[in-house]
This record gives C-alpha cells, structure tokens and sequence, in this order.
C-alpha cells in the first residue's frame, strides 16, 4: 500500500509514518519546515522529504491515500491535488481507526492526564511482555516509537485528543475511534480558539460518550463533577467503572501507595499522578492484567516524557521540567512538587505559550493555580501575542489573573533568565513548567544551577 503524508514532519504524523513503514507500507511526505527529533527520526529510516515545501507533483494515481496533518492549510497544493485526483484523503484519526476497526479499541480521554494514563498502560503490558497496539503523545521508555500497528494484536489503545482531526476535517480526534474501552480523567476547559465556551467544550466529551460502542466499557474520574454528571446523563447501554485518588503517603521525599499487600514505593509522585494510576489500573484489569501484577509493573514507572520529568538533582535540590500550560495541569504539577517535598523552597517557572493562556478572557482561569509556589515567576511573549492576533496583556493584567501579588512576570527572555539564574537554589525544587522554551532557554545551563 502507498501512503502520502501532507505534513509528515508532526510529532503524531511522523511516528504514524514511521509505524507504517515498519508494517511494511511504501510511505512519502512532505512539510515545509521538519524540527528535532522528528527531521532526525525521519531521516534515519530514509522517509525526510528530500526538500520541504509543498510539490502537488508528489501526487498521482498510483497513491493509495493520503493522510493529511493538521499542519497543512485547506488551500495546501498538494491537498487541492490530491482532491484534483479523487485519492482517498485521511486525517490522521480517520486512518488510525482504519487500522484498528478490527481490533479491541481502548481510547484514553480527558482534558489533563491523557499520555500518563496512556504511558502507564504501556508500561505495564510492556513489562508483562503483552503485545498491543498503540498511539501515545510520547516518547516511552522501552518502546522505540509513540506508534504501533500490526496486523496481529488484539488490542490498540490510543491516547485520544479532543483537537480537530484535520484543515478539512473539523471534529474532535476521540470522536473517530468508536472505543470498547474508554476512560475520561477530567473536564477542564481548554483549546478555547476551537471551542469558544465551556458548554461547548463539555459537549465534546457527551458526543465521546455517547460514541463507545453498545455494549462497551466506560472507566471515569468520579472526582470530577462535571464527567460524573456527563456520565450519569448519557443513555449509551455501556457498562460504566468510576475511580477516584488511592491512599497513599509520602516518607523521605518518596510516594508509597497503599496496596492489600503492603506499602508500594513508587518512582512517581503527586495527588494527580496517583488518581492517573487508578484509572490505568482498572484498563489495565479490562485487558487482562489483576491487580498484583499491575502493582508489581507500575512500582517501575518513571512518568511519561516531558511529564514531571526530573532534569537534575543534588543532595540538597532538585529540578523538574513539565510540559504543563492549561490551568488545570499548572495547578496540578505544582501542588504535586510541593506536596512531595515540602520542605524545600519550591521555585515555579511558567512560560504562558498556547492560544487559550494568552487569551485576555481566559486568563482569569489561572487563578491561584501557582499559590502553592514559594516563589513564582511567570514569562510570556509579546510578540507571540501578536503572532496569534490576540488582543494585547500587560504584566499586571497576568498578576490580576493569577491573584498573586508577588508573581514575578517577565516579557523577555533574557530578563527571565537573569532573574532565575540570581535565585538561591540551596534546599529548593525547581519547577520549570513549558509547552515552548522560553524563549530559548538552555536547559542544561539550567541543571548547572544546583
């Protein structure tokens, strides 16, 4: 079969690429620009287009379809080509569940915890060597590429996004995969470019629901008010698991999760973390794994990629980078690391990055989410603002929303730095929270601080 990827240069898109070549596909593509690691991974298994930009000549008859990205405009010329030719056109969700229609479907959903849940799962099939198929939206320790597929497996399980599946293709990703099993880890309100209020938002996860097949299995965070009322009201026949946080303690700057069998030191810490656990425990049990063996595999984990991830540590400190921005997750990851070590001076760097935390309206949703911070300090681009077409914000307007008044907020990248590099870092947790750079910090200048 002969594959095309519009904008294969996706950190989704290339790992679908490169899982298809291994299934034995004939793959080309095409971007106009290919960023690290996916221009290295790419070039490594001879799928980096030879030159970028887009060649409506890539297209002919003899392509069995396309996928396009979310990259790539409505006017792309290759897109306009390929519709030119009456090809068979995917988004990337539409050919994920062609390859998987077949298969036991387990979707993992939610507005924050989704590549944890995910990368848990896999940990422990891994562990158990248990083969499945899977999409995740990280790179895995012990798993070479964040996608899998086979003709063979039983299971896939897909860690489901609620953004737009394509350019020409507005529906939610998780609205395509028709799931046996799902789980939802939360509602909280995000991608407001796309969904303009909450009720929309909400909506997006009722139409999620109301897509697991008849018959299926719903596991979903109790805690959460607004999924439980959601589950309560839908009248899709599925069977439905709530899970709420475990017991656990935390001894030595160690989390131990209270088992039937005993104390269970974990590598992971943090409220959040552990209500993820229980929720990937019970997917886990609905794809053969009991419980002993889920604990002896999960006491492994070391979080997912960009997740809490721990850059650097000395016998007094320690920092941790995550890819936390919306304010549930910013809220989330910091009462985590305070909660973990909280005797240590914890430092939270904030870089405000994405569409929705630049948004004037949206900011306000920030609210006190940075307050178990000792000290915290917040960056943010003008000219990022403006990129965006969004209405302007000033420094004080960032400290109104955060309700914070000693937050340290910064709109260049050098004064940012300069402000880090003079903090006291003896007995601290840093906590460097980023979908970007800030503006192009050098975190391994940033290790070299404790």
């Amino acid at each position: 079969m002969k594959i095309h990827f519009i904008a294969i240069g996706g950190s989704a898109m290339h790992s679908l690429a490169i899982a298809l070549q291994e299934k034995g596909y004939e793959i080309s593509g095409s971007d106009d620009a290919i960023f690290e690691p996916s221009r290295s991974r790419l070039d490594s298994r001879g799928l980096l287009p030879k030159e970028l930009g887009w060649h409506p000549e890539n297209l002919n008859d003899s392509i069995d379809a396309v996928i396009l990205g979310m990259h790539a405009k409505a006017d792309n010329p290759e897109l306009l080509a390929a519709q030119d030719l009456g090809l068979k056109i995917f988004s990337y969700p539409e050919f994920l569940f062609e390859q998987s229609k077949f298969k036991t479907r387990v979707v993992i959903g939610g507005s924050h915890g989704k590549t944890s849940i995910t990368s848990m799962i896999l940990h422990v099939m891994n562990y158990h060597g248990k083969e499945v198929d899977y999409m995740v939206g990280a790179q895995l320790e012990g798993l070479e590429n964040p996608v899998k597929l086979t003709e063979e497996n039983d299971f896939i399980v897909i860690e489901g996004d609620e953004y737009l599946s394509s350019p020409i293709d507005r529906r939610p990703k998780f609205h395509l995969y028709q799931p046996n099993i799902a789980l939802l880890s939360g509602i909280a309100w995000d991608h407001i470019n796309v969904f303009p209020d909450y009720e929309n938002y909400v909506d997006q996860f009722r139409i999620f629901i109301d897509s697991i097949v008849n018959g299926g299995i719903l596991v979903y965070n109790e805690e959460d008010e607004g999924l439980k009322k959601l589950v309560s009201e839908t009248e899709n026949p599925i069977r439905k698991h709530p899970y709420s946080t475990p017991n656990y303690h935390t001894e030595a700057d160690v989390t131990i999760l209270d088992t039937p069998e005993g104390d269970l030191p974990l590598e992971i810490f943090g409220k959040h973390n552990l209500n993820n656990l229980s929720g990937a425990k019970w997917i886990c049990q609905h794809m053969g794994i009991d419980e002993d063996d889920f604990y002896e595999a999960i006491a492994t984990f070391r979080g997912a990629s960009k997740r809490l991830e721990k850059l650097a540590e000395s016998s007094s400190s320690v920092i941790f980078k995550d890819f936390a921005h919306s304010p549930s997750k910013v809220a989330a990851t910091t009462a985590a690391v305070k909660e973990q070590y909280p005797d240590k001076t914890l430092i939270a760097c904030l870089e405000l990055h994405t569409y929705s935390s630049l948004n004037a309206d949206f900011l306000k949703n920030y609210a006190h989410t940075l307050d178990q911070a000792d000290q915290a300090l917040v960056f943010y681009s003008p000219e990022a603002i403006a990129i965006k077409k969004l209405e302007s914000i000033s420094k004080e307007d960032i400290k109104k929303a955060f309700e914070r008044d000693d937050l340290e907020v910064f709109t260049n990248s050098e004064d940012f730095k300069q402000a880090l590099f003079q903090k006291e870092f003896s007995n601290s947790a840093l906590l460097m929270m980023s979908s970007g750079n800030y503006g192009g910090l050098d975190l391994e200048e940033v290790k070299k601080l404790i």
